[in-house]
């Protein structure tokens, strides 16, 4: 028992050190690189290991001792690698990467560590890691290797050359085969008997470490002819990483677990020769670094398993908080196999997601103590400024559990879904990239998500669906999305320069779609994979061309069509204003043809809607939608046309991800009450124990999904009525849309400070309240037709 007490004193001490350790990892910004290392050639050299293939499987460590007599005010380094690195310094780390990015475009971080540096010895260490045929999907590589450069000749003592040492990690076990329903990278399996414990501390022994083998000096972008990385610096901030603990024990076997065990302050003793399962909930999704400690238990094993959800025996997920009946799916599954040591250390190299994290425990010959589990929580540190109070309380639970799903879906880059693809998808991007935008004032991953979906142009014009990514992807439409996400941050941001790099990637991609235009004026027969909507109905939804709408491989689909008619107006009147008229003539001029070849060949008197097709056999509300949103109706019919496809259920619907389109219908349409009833689907979300928006209505695969987080842009933009009334968002309108709410307050994060809304209802048809708009903003109020001039500061509104 004292022997316990000793373990126990020994371990609380340790957590200690992780909390204080944790609330300084990664505060920092990022440090400013010396201009000379985007000039020339580094000193520094990219080096790997000796005596393997470089492109297979594998796990290496690094390191090198220093010393110093002095510690410096600043000791800058820039530091990258192939995957993916971790990089300590005296043990403690100070960064992680690369930022996800291309060959031709390779991010290196620049830190300062001089806060982590001592007095004599000190230790620089990295571990990277190269998951061969089974990594990422998004992870583009070359081959493994590290590099680090310091910044100025003072820092050069560090820089990688042949005076580093490495090491190749058995301990990590090659898996035998892919995983077949995420593409995240493989579950870890890690013999604990053959890791190297404490190899990132000074003291440690590594004599039998080898000489690096040298791959060249690291090259910085458009600088010379050849390269293996073209190196760029990280334009976005390093992901938060912040201690999170697990909430709930949900049931165990085999075992008793004191409820202060996920509290940290009661540690399970499992017997030899016990096979244990415990369940635990985090009672919310989260994407995290889960860190579990245990001593002793040599030869036993450990399987941590980590779920969205839970299944029963069917497969069917139903209300997530419900657990009785239902079992961990085995899609993600980490393996530890232990060596007896005390406090042992287990941390998986990539970040899982998860609400639910169940431990199975087989023991060997020892008994094994699991001191705690807990987690890092890890995310683009994204700052929630915006605000939106309401009469309606559900809004606000719509509004906490959209911004969770959009928290969750950003990292490196802008993710579809944490769980299984963590990819860049144009078409949920755009709807990523607003909702950051209108409520952080944060336009920096936009930035990056934009320039990205650039460099995946391709030849013939389209851009990549999602970027990056190994296996190359196509879906014509989200190259047109990605125009508009380009018109999008012009209205958002005074930022011509930045927009006029893309004018050239823009045309490429109209040009395309113009040489589809058949004989009817239409767009014809499309190649590759034209995804509109999860829709059912009339749609193909087999995969892996579901989604895709009635004409779009046979030709003169009216959506597809009209998606390019649309997008060709957003570029005319940006072009024009950029200084490109005769470009913007042409676009606004196709635009009309296509509008009209659309209507005339589409639209079908008796039931007052546009057809999917020219035969008139289907129909959506997406044809619909993109008539209104192209001007292809007046005012009255869009009325008509709205009411008509949101009360006919035969028709084939939109899902969660097309919605945000149709809500940009009923804006135009101006239909405000009809955008409430759509919330419903958003509240039956959250009554099954969703905590953030899935990727389509049950049965749904994700429950975590970029797309379904709209609302939160839209609570903003369209009931509160926030949006730009020129270019550069310098001035702005208020319109509200209210429906039955009887008041908002909103805040909302402009680049020249912050608007604040307060309305209250006054009678049936009134308004009153108060705007106070950022220095060197105005605008104008808009209610029931009534148009109050707005300017920088306060001002009463009463209509």
């Amino acid at each position: 028992m004292k022997q316990d007490t000793i373990v126990y004193k020994s371990f609380f001490v340790w957590m200690l050190i992780i909390l204080i350790f944790t609330s300084k990892l990664y505060s920092q910004e990022q440090a400013i690189v010396s201009p000379s290392l985007l000039n020339h050639k580094w000193n520094a050299m990219w080096i790997s290991y000796p005596d393997a293939s470089l492109k297979d499987y594998g796990v290496f460590h690094f390191r090198k001792k220093f010393n110093l007599t002095s510690i410096p005010k600043n000791f800058v380094v820039n530091v990258s690698g192939d995957i993916r690195y971790r990089l300590f310094v005296n043990g403690t780390e100070v960064c992680n990467g690369p930022a996800s990015s291309n060959l031709a475009n390779w991010n290196f971080e620049t830190v300062d560590i001089s806060e982590s540096l001592k007095l004599g010895e000190n230790i620089i260490s990295a571990v990277v890691w190269n998951f061969g045929e089974f990594k990422h999907l998004a992870q583009m590589t070359n081959k493994t290797a590290f590099i680090l450069q310091g910044n100025s000749h003072q820092e050069e003592i560090v820089n990688t050359n042949g005076t580093w040492k490495v090491f190749k990690d058995e301990a990590y076990i090659k898996p035998t085969k892919r995983p077949t329903h995420t593409t995240i990278g493989p579950s870890e399996k890690l013999e604990g008997s053959k890791y190297p414990y404490g190899w990132k501390q000074g003291d440690f022994d590594d004599y039998s470490w080898k000489q690096p083998k040298i791959i060249g000096n690291g090259i910085p972008k458009g600088k010379f002819t050849f390269w293996d990385w073209a190196l760029v610096p990280r334009n976005i901030p390093f992901t938060e990483y912040k201690f999170q603990r697990l909430n709930e024990i949900e049931r165990f076997e085999n075992i008793k677990v004191n409820s202060k065990f996920i509290d940290g302050e009661s540690p399970i003793i499992i017997p030899a020769h016990k096979k244990i399962k415990i369940l635990l909930d985090q009672t919310f999704l989260t994407t995290a670094y889960p860190e579990l400690i245990i001593s002793g238990g040599k030869g036993s094993e450990i399987k941590i398993k980590y779920a969205e959800a839970l299944i029963d025996t069917n497969g069917v997920k139903g209300n997530r908080n419900i657990v009785e009946g239902k079992s961990m799916p085995n899609y993600i599954v980490d393996i530890f196999y232990t060596d007896g040591g005390k406090n042992r250390k287990y941390q998986p190299l990539w970040f899982r997601t998860y609400r639910y994290i169940e431990i199975n425990v087989n023991t060997g010959d020892e008994a094994l103590t699991i001191n705690d589990i807990y987690g890092f929580f890890t995310a683009y540190p994204f700052k929630e400024k915006a605000v939106f109070k309401s009469s309606n309380t559900e809004l606000r639970d719509i509004w906490d559990t959209g911004w969770r799903t959009a928290r969750l879906c950003a990292g490196e880059t802008y993710y579809d879904c944490p769980y299984y693809e963590q990819l860049q998808y144009v078409g949920d991007t755009r709807i990523q990239a607003l909702i950051s935008l209108y409520v952080t004032g944060d336009d920096r991953l936009m930035r990056k998500a934009i320039d990205q979906f650039h460099n995946s142009q391709l030849p013939d014009g389209l851009t990549q669906s999602r970027f990056p990514s190994v296996e190359p992807q196509v879906i014509p439409p989200f190259s047109l999305i990605w125009v508009e996400m380009i018109h999008d941050y012009w209205m958002l941001r005074d930022d011509n320069k930045f927009v006029k790099k893309y004018v050239n990637g823009i045309d490429n991609v109209l040009h395309w779609y113009e040489q589809h235009i058949d004989e009817t004026g239409m767009l014809g027969p499309m190649d590759w994979w034209n995804f509109v909507d999860w829709s059912f109905g009339s749609w193909n939804n087999d995969r892996p061309l579901g989604g895709t709408p009635t004409g779009a491989i046979d030709g003169n689909s009216s959506i597809i069509t009209l998606k390019y008619a649309h997008t060709l107006q957003l570029a005319s009147e940006m072009f024009d204003n950029l200084g490109y008229k005769n470009k913007a003539e042409d676009y606004k001029n196709r635009a009309k043809s296509l509008i009209k070849s659309t209507y005339k060949y589409c639209w079908d008197k008796n039931n007052g809607l546009l057809a999917d097709t020219p035969d008139k056999k289907t129909f959506s509300q997406h044809a619909n939608i993109v008539g209104i949103l192209t001007g292809s109706f007046n005012k009255e019919e869009n009325e008509k046309i709205l009411r008509k496809i949101l009360e006919d259920k035969e028709i084939t619907e939109t899902t969660f991800y097309y919605k945000f389109y149709l809500v940009e219908a009923i804006r135009k349409a101006g239909l405000s009450k009809d955008y409430f009833d759509i919330l419903n689907d958003w509240k039956e979300m959250i009554d099954i124990g969703l905590t953030t928006f899935a990727e389509t209505p049950e049965p749904t695969r994700s429950d975590c999904h970029a797309w379904s987080a709209s609302p939160n842009y839209h609570f903003l933009s369209y009931v509160c009525g926030i949006i730009p009334a020129s270019p550069g968002f310098k001035t702005v309108i208020i319109e509200p849309h209210l429906g039955e709410l009887n008041y908002i307050e909103v805040i909302m994060p402009h680049y020249k400070g912050d608007i604040l809304v307060k309305l209250k209802r006054k009678g049936e048809k009134g308004i009153q309240g108060e705007i106070v708009l950022p220095k060197g903003l105005s605008g104008k109020f808009i209610w029931n037709r009534k148009v109050i001039i707005l300017k920088e500061g306060k001002q009463e509104i009463k209509l």
